[in-house]
């Protein structure tokens, strides 16, 4: 073998490597646990807190099989912030989302995407979050936790995840990467025997709220 065949070899399986890598690796993954009782306090009013600016954020996913990967979000989404005292800790965050905004890289992946394989968007045209705890402090290097219970396919658990939350320009900035188990919700869908699905989703949050 020569010198130029074994570079070629030896770069077409580091190529191969990297495109089959789990982007969940090295990302914090989400505690997930039963549902945990709705925060307790006067329910907030339309127009309080901060509503998310869709023009300036984006809720994503990276799912990923063994031969690589697929980014996809959702354009269709209500989200508000509602601090407490001034701050954000203590406050609350909800979330509600229209699954049939979804979007992939590839127009036959969403529509799989919205099957009854995984999300049934047809059964279950809503997900949703509401926090139940925001506190200072978090793992991986990020500013907070968040607790609540997110709610999607007809399955609703407690999901604890960190991010990085800050107070500034008349809003609030909220940032995250963090994996969840699709299976946690229901979405058991394998994938074919020589290419499977992996069980673990990258959730990406960049999002602007303002008044």
């Amino acid at each position: 073998m020569t010198r130029s065949t074994s570079f070629a070899l030896a770069l077409g399986l580091t190529l191969s490597v990297t495109a089959c890598s789990n982007p969940a690796d090295g990302k914090p993954q989400a505690k997930v646990e039963d549902a945990a009782p709705a925060k307790e306090g006067t329910p907030a009013k339309a127009g309080e807190g901060y509503a998310v600016k869709l023009d300036a954020s984006t809720l994503g996913f990276v799912g990923s099989k063994v031969t690589g990967s697929h980014p996809g979000g959702f354009k269709t989404f209500t989200a508000q912030v509602v601090p407490k005292d001034g701050k954000v800790e203590g406050g609350s965050v909800s979330v509600e989302i229209d699954i049939d905004s979804m979007y992939s890289d590839s127009e036959k992946l969403t529509g799989h995407l919205k099957s009854p394989d995984f999300f049934d968007a047809a059964a279950h045209p809503k997900a949703t979050f509401a926090s139940t705890e925001i506190k200072a402090g978090g793992s991986d290097g990020y500013s907070h936790t968040v607790v609540g219970n997110l709610g999607m396919h007809g399955t609703t658990k407690q999901i604890t995840f960190p991010a990085n939350i800050a107070m500034k320009d008349g809003g609030v900035k909220v940032d995250s990467e963090f994996s969840i188990n699709r299976k946690d919700f229901g979405m058991e869908y394998a994938g074919k025997a020589d290419d499977l699905i992996r069980d673990e989703v990258v959730i990406k949050l960049d999002l602007t709220f303002g008044s």
